[in-house]
């Protein structure tokens, strides 16, 4: 009955999480493009450095009608926000965010596990713009397909360097065998990692799928509401979700250079976050060709780089 319980309150508190942090980065990003960019609305709205923006963009989407096109697969079109959303829950459920019991579920495969579902919550825009019968919708769809398959590689990849640095592919156990001398060893297959995660959310550089000026808005185009609004806060969780599992993998996650705790997680995942924005409003968006090129002569190079690395170091310390 204990464990039960223990076990209840870990996955309510994970739930609370996943319920609270994306809107905080949302949020976060309003304010970082606007002082970046001199954006007077998100820094004004509401009074004190614009704390209403996210309350009226919620009010706006609820106020906003629910439509479904008349030639679309209805079904489909109706689920694929879910299946944008749900798969980073999931994930969120095995990130070990502190010491101990402070993981949702720990799982012996956990690195399988949450690379897994990240790949999965990809096919809710692939669904969502197959199914709207709009040719800018399905284009955008293709692109997250020749996306994914570009970026799952070298992320899969790198994430694999890591894990065989460990020895283990739970995620507990890889933060129980970290050592600081890991970060510089293994930094390049944290780049690897870190910029094919921002592809697959199709963050900026990489959102190609979602080009304003050449496909209207991709896969999302003919949503509205909050249907529209669930893509938009699987774009956050995904943010949070990518950010943590790089603290986790290449950063040492719960481990600080004070001490160890929860804390040193959420700050390096918010300081992750923090880039994540940086780069949106730092760079322009690359071109289809040059997205592709960027994955298999860079990204993909330097990941089997990583490997080779870090097999020779494993058997030189061995």
């Amino acid at each position: 009955m204990t464990d039960a319980l223990d076990i209840t309150w870990r996955l309510l508190a994970v739930f609370v999480a996943f319920l609270l942090l994306p809107l905080i980065v949302g949020q976060a990003e309003h304010k970082v493009m606007a002082h970046m960019q001199g954006r007077l609305g998100p820094m004004s709205a509401g009074g004190f450095h614009g704390w209403a923006q996210l309350v009226a963009d919620g009010v706006k989407f609820a106020q906003k009608e629910d439509i479904v096109p008349a030639g679309a697969d209805r079904r489909v079109f109706r689920i694929a926000p879910a299946v944008a959303l749900l798969p980073y829950l999931l994930v969120l459920v095995a990130i070990p965010v502190g010491p101990g019991d402070a993981v949702g579920r720990p799982l012996d495969a956990g690195l399988f596990y949450v690379l897994a579902m990240m790949g999965v919550g990809v096919l809710g825009s692939l669904m969502g713009g197959w199914a709207s019968a709009n040719k800018y919708s399905l284009l955008g769809g293709v692109r997250t397909a020749a996306q994914l398959l570009a970026y799952e590689l070298p992320m899969l990849l790198s994430a694999a360097s890591v894990a065989m640095a460990a020895g283990t592919v739970s995620l507990v156990g890889i933060l129980d065998g970290f050592q600081w001398w890991w970060v510089p060893w293994q930094i390049a297959g944290a780049l690897v990692f870190f910029t094919a995660g921002l592809a697959e959310l199709h963050r900026p550089p990489f959102d190609m799928p979602v080009a304003d000026s050449e496909i209207i808005f991709g896969a999302y185009t003919e949503y509205t509401g909050l249907r529209f609004a669930l893509f938009l806060l699987a774009e956050y969780a995904g943010i949070v979700v990518l950010c943590a599992l790089t603290a986790v993998l290449f950063l040492g996650g719960w481990h600080g250079p004070v001490g160890s705790g929860w804390f040193w997680t959420l700050l390096k995942t918010a300081l992750l976050a923090f880039v994540v924005i940086w780069l949106r409003v730092s760079f322009p968006r690359l071109r289809e060709d040059q997205l592709q090129k960027f994955a298999w002569t860079v990204l993909v190079p330097l990941a089997l780089a990583q490997i080779a690395l870090t097999g020779v170091v494993k058997v030189v310390v061995s």
